[in-house]
């Protein structure tokens, strides 16, 4: 096959940094630091919060906003009603603030979609956007953007990112749905009396607050009565800050805007987002992302979903099918029903279908390891791909000292339950260029586009670097094992 790996190459950059609450310390120590602000005289902390602001300014937007929010949060640590002067309320704010450099370690596993916009560009060019798994201290993942054009002649162009990062304010969904939630609970093993007490003091649609509400009074009611209900309060919590939205300012280019893990979750991660350009049957056009969640010890698969990358709402998937790691939603409906690629037993591939996008409850066996190169395990890299000939499915394949190479199958357009053709050796394998990075010996995506006949797709390198390679099609096509 005429694969060619093309430029530009994706780095991390350190030096692209957001500002995050410092809460390292604990309430003692807290006090002490807030304690010690409080003493200085008014004319040292103008100057100690003139250094800071001259030192730190110029690497963020709002940075003064998130100064003052932060003064609020620790508030409480205060021991005097009295006014304070904007000036300490921001010096305070400051030593409960820190960088966070999100793609210090690894900048990589992309997923490429169109464009919303392709106003404004030349015949035969087409305008993308290129989500990115950024990885910074801690191993925390985030989910990043770039955006770039792609000519007539396969030619990449990215644009440049600015120095800044943005975050986007946060809300929690505004209502929840009683019945969804009890199912939910149920789902997670979280479904009791204390649970039955919480809910029946809800209306059918009910706010995080009323939520909360109804767990401080059940709490109070039952106090020494029930050991495990700390436990399943925040199991109850938690389940209802995993659905939320965010927002960007429009003023934001693309490449600052980032989406960093805040629901209980996702605090360890929000980890290889498979974006898909999804057509609804009247038309509309809504971008969803698959990704996994991971909270530090279980992994959760959600789904965001967004029309213009600047509101994103994130959702939790239900349902016992619901499981590990790597769904990939296919671009359109199925006969009426949504369909599903996934890998609940981290070795072979699945397909599912729901008449409810965040519902899953059945599934059955699609595609297990057949060659040398997958025997390990064989996954998905992203959201099929619809062609003439069927759905394109990239894989990728775990082989000999756990090398991941990338494949390709084939389904039936008609009936994707169907292989018809799949790839016996490896797309694309690491290189020697390739195989040295965070994990070595891997090249992985979350998703490619075809253009022109030829396959787009962006790829990482030992979970380090991405980069892209094209591919013609029909190559693909003609190399397959047709079944």
């Amino acid at each position: 096959m005429r694969v060619q790996r093309i430029g530009p190459i994706l780095k991390p950059d350190s030096s692209r940094v957001l500002f995050r609450a410092f809460n390292p310390m604990g309430d003692r120590q807290d006090l002490h630091v807030v304690a010690r602000i409080m003493a200085l005289p008014e004319q040292e902390v103008y100057r100690l919060l003139e250094q800071v602001m001259k030192e730190f300014q110029d690497r963020h937007y709002k940075l003064r906003s998130f100064f003052l929010k932060r003064f609020e949060e620790v508030r409480p640590l205060l021991l005097t009603d009295a006014p304070l002067s904007e000036e300490r309320r921001l010096l305070i704010g400051a030593y409960f603030t820190h960088e966070y450099a999100l793609e210090a370690a690894a900048l990589f596993n992309p997923s490429i979609v169109w464009h919303p916009d392709q106003s404004g560009l030349p015949e035969g060019v087409r305008r993308f956007v290129l989500s990115l798994r950024a990885t910074g201290e801690g191993h925390i993942s985030s989910i990043t953007f770039r955006e770039g054009t792609i000519d007539a002649d396969n030619h990449i162009v990215l644009e440049k990112p600015t120095r800044y990062v943005s975050t986007p304010e946060i809300v929690p969904n505004p209502t929840y749905d009683r019945n969804l939630f009890e199912r939910k609970l149920y789902e997670l093993d979280l479904w009791d009396d204390f649970a039955a007490e919480v809910l029946a003091c809800l209306n059918e649609q009910f706010t995080l607050e009323e939520l909360k509400e109804a767990l401080q009074f059940v709490e109070k009611q039952r106090r020494g009565r029930y050991r495990g209900e700390d436990q399943v309060a925040r199991g109850i919590l938690a389940l209802a800050q995993a659905n939320y939205e965010v927002f960007f300012s429009p003023d934001e280019p693309l490449s600052e805007r980032v989406l960093f893990p805040t629901s209980p979750t996702e605090v360890n991660g929000m980890e290889d987002a498979r974006f898909v350009q999804f057509h609804e049957d009247d038309g509309r056009v809504i971008y969803y992302a698959t990704y996994t969640a991971y909270d530090g010890k279980v992994v959760f698969p959600q789904i965001l979903e967004t029309e213009d990358f600047l509101h994103f709402r994130i959702s939790t998937l239900n349902g016992p099918e619901v499981q590990n790691k790597g769904m990939a939603l296919f671009p359109r409906r199925i006969h009426g029903r949504y369909a599903m690629l996934s890998r609940q037993d981290n070795e072979n591939l699945y397909i599912m279908f729901s008449d409810m996008l965040h519902f899953w409850y059945t599934k059955q066996p699609l595609l297990k390891p057949t060659y040398p190169w997958e025997y390990v395990q064989v996954g998905n890299c992203g959201s099929p791909i619809e062609t003439e000939a069927g759905w394109l499915v990239l894989s990728h394949g775990v082989g000999p000292m756990r090398k991941y190479s990338i494949g390709a199958f084939l389904l039936d357009r008609e009936d994707p339950t169907k292989v018809i053709g799949r790839l016996k050796e490896p797309l694309l394998m690491p290189n020697a260029d390739e195989r040295e990075g965070y994990v070595p010996n891997v090249v992985y995506s979350c998703g490619g586009v075809l253009h022109n006949g030829y396959l787009i797709l962006p790829y990482a390198m030992s979970d380090y670097a991405s980069r892209f390679a094209i591919v013609p099609l029909e190559d693909i096509l003609e190399a397959m094992v047709w079944v």
